[in-house]
């Protein structure tokens, strides 16, 4: 049988050696949870790799599509005991797939590949293809649908229009110096991303005032592009390295301090940088410099007197521990330090607050059944805690939740921690009586 891994990326044999086969990570994966198949599982599927890489088990379609339904979350690393790094194996598995013009790939791998290199990595297609979903959203269509026709809707366009975005309010596309401050303490560059400021731009709004708040210059380099973390996941390494060196090269001409990153996948992907360009002579270095100033927005401001002329928020919050935030960058403590921080929040743990809600990037659209199963089981965690607020560190979640929230009725909306700091930043400045 011949090796279907090609490539840089194959799968490392030191990696795969590391797993010890005790399934402690199977309660933790979403997949495993919701089928209770052993391919479903990280043990499995790295079993599956495996196999692949040294030629016993032929990568076909059916096989690879157990790679497909796995979220990547990387719940996994963090309750496994030999410290697997299933995220970086899973990573490379699929750029050595993708890499091998002979591998017959899933239906889909190509196109989804293609339509990540040519429309989320180019600022103006993507504008042109959200153009039709900002006119839905501001005609009025989109009120009218959820209001009353929606429910002559067959099922599937129900979902389907449930997960659609309201794309009501203006883009954030600033760049430049977006605050500064008069004491300023350090000079930190913001990530804009690719489709973050089309969605939410009320989160980059707050995350400049949070910033502004603890004495950070804040500027936003206009070169900077799509951090490159989908492209990543779904194989197309090449895709990802060109688009980190573009922004390695845009930070670096910003002479910034730290780079701020409000989405935990986002700042994942660019925090591994290092190992992205580990095969490139004249970028490693600057790859690894370049990763070791990335800082989440909120383990940001955490480490920083961020507590200061605070007003009161009325808001019982539960919170929702973005994937890539408490299991791929081990950052658990910086949302929960911040909400603890803001007068008037009531904070609820939800029961498994750091399982994955379905979102995983791209994946509630490739792998939509399995997307909505996980959303169930995070959607009644969330109604259970009975908080009016759910709190997420990535958009990718707010917008899976926020689907979730009008699927399954339940009365909560969906902020990113930093935009309620915010409000307690606003509330605090606002005179008093106001």
């Amino acid at each position: 049988m011949t090796l279907q891994f090609v490539g840089p990326d194959i799968p490392s044999a030191e990696d795969l050696a590391n797993c010890i086969h005790c399934g402690f990570c199977l309660p933790s994966c979403p997949t495993y949870v919701a089928t209770g198949q052993e391919l479903e599982s990280p043990r499995g599927r790295l079993h599956l790799i495996s196999g692949i890489r040294e030629g016993r088990i032929a990568a076909t379609p059916r096989a690879l599509e157990h790679l497909d339904l796995c979220l990547q979350c990387r719940a996994c690393e963090t309750a496994c005991p030999s410290a697997v790094p299933y995220g970086r194996i899973m990573e490379d598995a699929r750029a050595s797939i993708m890499a091998n013009p002979a591998a017959a790939q899933p239906r889909g791998w190509s196109l989804r590949a293609f339509a990540l290199r040519h429309v989320l990595a180019h600022p103006a297609r993507l504008r042109l293809a959200l153009a039709a979903g900002r006119l839905y959203s501001r005609s009025g269509a989109q009120s009218l649908v959820r209001g009353h026709l929606g429910r002559l809707l067959p099922a599937r366009l129900r979902r389907l229009e449930s997960a659609t975005p309201a794309l009501t309010d203006a883009p954030f596309r600033s760049t430049g110096v977006l605050a500064s401050p008069a004491q300023r303490r350090e000079r930190v560059g913001m990530l804009l991303g690719c489709i973050h400021g089309e969605l939410y731009p009320r989160m980059h709004e707050a995350t400049v005032t949070a910033l502004a708040h603890v004495d950070a210059e804040v500027v936003a380099p206009p070169e900077q592009v799509c951090c490159g973390a989908l492209h990543t996941h779904a194989g197309d390494a090449e895709t990802a390295r060109a688009l980190a060196r573009r922004n390695i090269a845009a930070f670096e001409a910003a002479e910034v301090d730290a780079v701020i990153v409000n989405a935990a996948g986002c700042g994942a992907a660019m925090k591994e940088y290092g190992r992205l360009l580990r095969h490139d002579p004249n970028w490693r270095g600057r790859a690894e410099r370049f990763a070791s100033k990335v800082r989440d927005a909120l383990e940001y401001v955490a480490g920083q007197d961020f507590g200061h002329d605070l007003g009161a928020v009325d808001r019982t919050v539960t919170l929702q521990d973005a994937c890539h935030l408490a299991h791929a960058q081990r950052i658990r403590e910086a949302p929960r330090a911040i909400l603890g921080a803001i007068p008037g929040v009531a904070f609820t743990e939800m029961r498994h607050p750091d399982r994955c809600c379905g979102s995983a990037g791209i994946y509630s659209v490739v792998q939509a059944e399995m997307s909505a199963q996980v959303l169930e089981t995070k959607m009644d965690a969330i109604a259970a805690t009975g908080a009016g607020t759910v709190c997420t560190a990535n958009p990718g979640c707010t917008l899976q939740i926020e689907s979730g929230a009008r699927r399954h009725e339940v009365a909560a909306d969906v902020r990113h921690v930093i935009e309620v700091l915010a409000e307690s930043i606003a509330a605090g400045r606002a005179p008093v009586g106001d």
